[in-house]
């Protein structure tokens, strides 16, 4: 019989089965934001091979983030309502499926779409996660719980480039997308044995599908126009469309959440000033990271001409430092308290990518000018990753710990979206970009990376 646990359940002892919980959970965790970044190496080979331009291929990625994004947070209210396991599962096996189904594309339509489908079903397996693991681990020790599978999800879209790259050069650009297939075959068939089944007796209806669509056509009205102003001009009647209805959707948005019976984005968790601020340095930091995540695999790929493996062992020195620092980071803000960590992240951010700035040229110096700011930035994403995420949900109480990480995980891939498209528009045709422009790019993605540890040290509005 399966077991029904209310959000009044008390939780289990950290032990055994709580540790497995972890294990299985994170490690679904790990393939979805793998999938967010891996595709990055695989950017000018599959260009090569589909013919197609870096403002069609940037849907690759952002078509993700976008889907993402969207059905984070109604995923949860589903997985609240009819069953957090069942809804876990589902999201396995879509996006195992549509992995498939991106492996083989025959072009870059077909790709972007099984990108979109692959998100989707993404979004269903990231709050259900945490909320199966909640229940098994004990009040004091579920911020622990939280950052460890924040850190897996940092780790995983730090090491993407790499491990794309190795499938790559031993495979092809393919089995980026399909190597999930046999790995979502193992959970989906584990998972149901060791995952107990929950579900909020209290939950009822689902959320707004109409403030869903808006999440994600915001954000893609920018990004469309973000990418094609460049090219196209930035008086064109198509791109000024797009940032004008981006910007009289957000209004529509805000109403829709405030009337709506049951909102697809809670306004009420914006009241709380940690959380207002912390998603908004999620949103910024993403937009830095996932920007030069892409552009320095490539600048490697078209400006140093590394072959992609090279590209990304290249890159592997900062992927491991994050990986070294994202469980120390979570328990150094646990000490010191998370805007410390999160400002000294903001910093290396900046600092790194003003060293690139400064030193990189058109010859390979990989040792002496690449490898001391990559080092950096390793750094600067092992200390804000995992503790944003942690700091988000921490000033929420335990019964929103679930929406809350939807929310602010919906940030990031937002952010995503702006990052992958701000790079497009900066570098321009990849192919023929030259150091200067991704001078440019890493000048600007590190002032906006600075600036998400500046908000923090905004001062408390007077209560007259």
């Amino acid at each position: 019989m399966t077991q029904q646990l209310s959000e009044t359940t008390p939780p289990r002892a950290w032990g055994r089965h709580a540790a497995v919980v972890l294990a299985v959970t994170s490690a679904v965790v790990f393939m979805v934001f793998l999938d967010a970044t891996i595709v990055n190496v695989a950017f000018e080979t599959i260009s090569r091979d589909l013919h197609a331009g870096a403002g069609r291929l940037a849907w690759v990625l952002n078509a993700y983030s976008l889907a993402f994004a969207a059905t984070l947070i109604p995923a949860g209210r589903l997985a609240d309502r009819y069953g957090r396991r069942r809804v876990f599962l589902l999201g396995v096996a879509g996006f195992t499926l549509f992995s498939a189904l991106c492996g083989f594309a025959p072009n870059p339509a077909v790709l972007v779409a099984g990108r979109g489908l692959q998100g989707l079903f993404a979004a269903l397996v990231i709050p259900t996660a945490l909320a199966l693991l909640l229940p098994e681990v004990p009040p004091a020790r579920r911020h622990v719980a939280v950052a460890t599978q924040a850190a897996m999800g940092a780790a995983a879209a730090a090491v993407g480039p790499t491990i794309g790259a190795l499938l790559i050069e031993y495979g092809s650009w393919r089995w980026v997308f399909l190597v999930n297939v046999p790995i979502g075959l193992l959970i989906g068939a584990v998972a149901p044995l060791l995952l107990r089944e929950s579900r909020d007796p209290d939950a009822r209806g689902l959320p707004d599908p109409a403030g869903a669509l808006l999440i994600a056509a915001i954000p893609a009205l920018l990004s469309f126009s973000v990418v094609e102003g460049p090219s196209w001009g930035w008086a064109d009647p198509w791109v000024v469309g797009g940032f004008a209805l981006a910007a009289l959707l957000v209004p529509v948005l805000g109403r829709r959440s405030r009337t709506a019976r049951y909102p697809a984005l809670d306004l009420a968790l914006f009241r709380v000033r940690q959380y207002r601020l912390i998603n908004a340095a999620s949103l910024l930091f993403a937009v830095a990271f996932y920007g030069l995540l892409l552009a320095n695999i490539i600048f490697l790929q078209t400006v140093w001409h590394y072959s992609v493996l090279r590209a990304a062992l290249a890159s592997a020195p900062g992927p491991l430092m994050v990986m070294l620092l994202a469980r120390f980071a979570g328990r150094l803000a646990g000490r010191v308290g998370f805007r410390p960590v999160l400002l000294a992240g903001a910093a290396c951010w900046g600092l790194a990518a003003a060293w690139f700035a400064l030193t990189i040229g058109p010859t390979a110096q990989w040792t002496t000018h690449w490898l001391p700011p990559a080092l950096l930035t390793g750094i600067a994403i092992g200390l804000t990753l995992p503790v944003q995420s942690g700091a988000a949900v921490a000033s929420l109480p335990a019964a929103r710990f679930g929406l809350g990480s939807a929310i602010n995980a919906s940030f990031r891939q937002l952010g995503a979206v702006l990052g992958v498209s701000l790079f497009v528009a900066a570098v321009g045709d990849t192919r023929t970009a030259t150091t200067t422009d991704y001078h440019r790019v890493w000048w600007i993605l590190g002032a906006v990376g600075l600036t998400s540890g500046l908000i923090l040290l905004l001062p408390r509005p007077r209560h007259r």
